[in-house]
């Protein structure tokens, strides 16, 4: 039998030699990561404090987290599977495998050369097998679960040495509501680089997937509106049509003022849905998805702490339903009908805001306290901090994640671009024409520029 090794790229030249070099100290428990990308360091942080997976193991364990099934995913997992196929036809001419694999990491199919498959059998990468980050530590599937956009992981970049021979990448089909993984699709290969194209392949099929999700996503605002009008008819209480994710399709003039948003202002598509900005109300409107999904008869009642209110609000959460699917809720301001929810503060939703955030200097991670925190800018395919201690990478790969979780604590999404402290604003300056930029107090006095559709909420939240 011919020695491979000797042929083809080696573990240390897939990921780099310092990578290996790195990887070794942060096992035994050192932070000092250099040469090492922010995403992989981060991962690798999840894999040794959060989910603590050995990274000695040698293969993958059976899966055995399954989700609830949910029909319209199941177009989107033959979407993908076909996409993975045409894939596999390129990548398997490399010596590569093609994987789609559920929300949960679990493998559903595989595809590729005879050899190469065979070989990804001895440590698991096969169906019916878990690649999620908690169980098989830092790889293309299972980062992908926990990132935006492809994931590439190269060699000794994998959290478990026995995959240090695998170079691979992932992308996950998230929907584009609750932006919640649907699935994910990988290419693999065993000791050589990836395919130049592989990103690009990844991108385009799942593109190809997410184009049904997209068409009902706008098709299911403009079922909220009408459900909307149709209540309005019926009821005479402030009244908001919210999306399964608590974001805002429409309200009324009461209803705005207590959520935040502009008043009978439709938001059909679901990237320009309003955002409340209010934990409690987001967490009920994320139960009240969970209890309907398996109630359709289920409503609930609640009470949530709203902008410009001394005192809590009382709620009722109506489900909406499409075609036998959930598609949001109607929600009825000073009503208590329905069933008693849980608080949201009782609750131990993934989303909860973090204390600290983490941040990336170099080949170090920066756990920041929130005060220290001046602003958040989007930039390309990043998440940048303004902070006492310098321009820092942010972990978070998307605004939006970063803006939900700081909603309660003091931050404002403001622009698209920027989330800012409010308590680290040091001057608003108002344009010729009524446009407000923010003067923040960080050490550059930076200016961010406040979009006319979120002035209303800052000057809401600014007393102004």
């Amino acid at each position: 039998m011919r020695d491979t090794r000797r042929l083809e790229p080696n573990s240390a030249n897939l990921g780099g030699g310092s990578v290996l070099a790195a990887w070794e100290r942060f096992v035994q428990g050192e932070d000092h990561v250099p040469g090492v990308r922010p995403l992989v360091a981060i991962s690798w942080q999840r894999c040794r404090e959060q989910y603590r997976v050995d990274p000695h193991l040698a293969k993958a364990p059976v899966a055995v987290a399954k989700r609830d099934p949910v029909p319209e995913h199941d177009g989107i997992l033959a979407e993908l599977g076909f996409r993975a196929a045409a894939v596999a036809q390129e990548v398997g001419n490399l010596g590569g495998v093609v994987t789609v694999a559920d929300a949960t990491g679990r493998i559903l199919a595989s595809w590729g050369d005879h050899a190469t498959l065979t070989r990804a059998g001895e440590c698991n990468l096969a169906p019916w097998f878990c690649w999620s980050e908690c169980a098989a530590g830092t790889n293309g599937m299972g980062t992908a679960l926990e990132a935006h956009g492809p994931v590439p992981i190269r060699g000794a970049e994998h959290w478990c040495r026995a995959f240090h021979d695998w170079a691979c990448a992932g992308i996950a089909v998230r929907d584009v509501v609750t932006r919640e993984p649907i699935a994910v699709l990988n290419i693999s290969c065993w000791r050589s680089r990836l395919p130049t194209a592989a990103e690009n392949w990844l991108a385009s099929a799942v593109g190809m997937a997410r184009s049904p999700l997209k068409r009902r996503a706008r098709d299911s605002g403009a079922e909220l509106v009408a459900a909307y009008t149709q209540a309005r008819t019926t009821s005479a209480a402030p009244l908001a049509a919210v999306d399964t994710a608590g974001k805002v399709v429409i309200a009324d003039d009461m209803a705005s003022v207590l959520l935040g948003v502009p008043a009978y202002t439709p938001a059909i598509d679901p990237t320009l849905r309003w955002n409340p900005g209010l934990p409690e109300f987001l967490a009920a409107a994320r139960y009240a998805s969970g209890q309907a999904a398996h109630d359709p008869d289920w409503v609930g009642s609640t009470q949530i702490f709203a902008h410009l209110a001394d005192e809590p609000t009382s709620i009722s959460i109506r489900p909406v339903f499409s075609s036998g699917r959930l598609i949001g809720h109607l929600v009825l301001f000073g009503v208590s009908g329905g069933a008693r929810m849980p608080p949201a503060e009782g609750s131990a939703h993934p989303g909860m805001p973090p204390r600290r955030l983490v941040a990336t200097r170099e080949n170090r991670m920066v756990l920041l306290r929130l005060p220290e925190i001046c602003f958040a800018e989007s930039h390309g395919n990043d998440v940048w901090l303004a902070t006492d201690q310098g321009r820092l990478r942010a972990s978070s790969l998307s605004l939006d994640k970063l803006d939900s979780d700081l909603a309660d604590v003091g931050f404002l999404r403001v622009h698209r671009r920027y989330v800012v402290n409010l308590s680290r604003i040091r001057e608003i300056e108002r344009g010729l024409k009524g446009e407000l930029s923010l003067v923040m107090d960080d050490r550059a006095n930076g200016m961010v520029p406040v979009s006319r559709r979120n002035a209303p909420a800052v000057r809401r939240a600014l007393n102004i």
